[in-house]
């Protein structure tokens, strides 16, 4: 959801370039001539949706790019940011629909540039990825064929960058202090203030508690690995592959935004992609089953890990909506969309602990049983 600061969100300042800065930004630093831009939606880079015009005769390169510009708290770790975005490359190379950088015009994935001409302008770093087509999830009616792949590329992508993917500044991605680790749910505490005194702020506390008392103390227990870290319902894009409206087939056919990458657990990720599955669901808490099976037909989870996903789910929850909560009082304009989650996200907290955790560890396990024991949704 968003990269931000290690442990203080409130110190990023977020680009606020005009479409005709970025445009003037593309042609100086790519040598690419912008013949249409659009703003995209973010939370706290800035994001633009630009079509380049070829020149004759030049058949090489895409037309469409998302030009990124990153906030000025993460532009000071290029390390970081150079990572991330070898590991799309990576991604790519090994078959995953992720975006790969434009070259700027002396070779390089990225550049830093100033965002003003004032004295006190801040820099940005800047990068020109790939457009990657098709729908966000957030846009679908998700069905089980479709959350049992997103629980399946989970499991996969992690795997892959464990695994295989190699980078000399890779120690980057142990990232502390990093607010939106799931291991970090302790530090909501002083964030909590954002949501006032009410019944929302009491099942926040209650999570904050439950998680430093069953979770923390088992971390050393779960399978480490990198995590993409926000597999959510805007930053996994697909497309039907069949032409049936009732139960339409989908392919997973982009996977966005790796700012969040960072070393985690294994559980972490799937713990990420059930909580933003559940979002947009008109049956929240059956999703779990359908996206535990996908993630477990590439990497069954141990039983410890299973026991922390209830709490892991909930965490996640609480880390969305404290941490918009807090991010739109400092930045108001941007409410709109810092406040996605929140929309249904405090109904579905609520209701998993309404319902209450055997209930719901209930109903994903079997749902995940039944897949271990037919095979994948049709």
């Amino acid at each position: 959801m968003s990269s931000g600061s290690d442990c203080q969100p409130q110190t990023r300042t977020k680009p606020a370039l005009g479409e005709k800065e970025a445009t003037e930004l593309v042609d100086r630093v790519f040598g690419l001539k912008v013949s249409w831009i659009r703003p995209l939606p973010s939370y706290d880079d800035q994001n633009f949706h630009v079509r380049v015009a070829r020149n004759k005769g030049v058949t090489e390169g895409a037309d469409e790019y998302v030009l990124k510009i990153t906030n000025s708290e993460d532009s000071q770790k290029p390390d970081l940011i150079e990572v991330q975005t070898q590991a799309t490359m990576f991604l790519s190379a090994e078959g995953f629909p992720s975006a790969t950088p434009c070259l700027t015009k002396d070779g390089k994935i990225m550049s830093l540039e100033s965002g003003g001409t004032g004295p006190g302008s801040k820099k940005y770093m800047v990068r020109l990825l790939t457009y990657l087509p098709g729908t966000p999830v957030a846009k679908i009616a998700t069905n089980a064929q479709i959350l049992y792949e997103i629980g399946k590329l989970a499991a996969s992508l992690d795997k892959a960058l464990s695994e295989k993917f190699h980078h000399p500044s890779i120690k980057s991605l142990h990232r502390g202090q990093f607010i939106w680790n799931l291991a970090n749910i302790p530090l909501l505490d002083q964030y909590v203030y954002a949501l006032g005194q009410n019944k929302y702020r009491e099942v926040v506390e209650q999570v904050i508690e439950q998680f430093k008392e069953q979770v923390i103390p088992k971390l050393s227990s779960f399978r480490a690995c990198i995590n993409h870290g926000d597999l959510n319902d805007h930053n996994i894009l697909v497309d039907s592959s069949s032409a049936c409206q009732e139960n339409p087939q989908y392919r997973v056919s982009g996977i966005l935004d790796f700012s969040d990458m960072s070393y985690g657990y294994y559980v972490f990720e799937v713990a990420i992609a059930i909580t933003y599955m559940m979002v947009e669901s008109p049956d929240p808490l059956s999703v779990g089953g359908h996206v535990l099976a996908g993630f477990e037909s590439v990497l069954p989870l141990t039983a410890a890990e299973r026991a922390a996903l209830f709490l892991l789910v909930s965490g996640r929850f609480a880390q969305s909506l404290v941490i918009a909560a807090h991010t739109a009082l400092l930045y108001p304009e941007n409410k709109e969309y810092l406040m996605i989650t929140a929309k249904t996200g405090w109904k579905h907290l609520m209701k998993m602990f309404e319902v209450g955790q055997q209930a719901v560890e209930k109903t994903w396990f079997e749902t995940a049983r039944v897949y271990a024991a037919r095979g994948p949704a049709q």
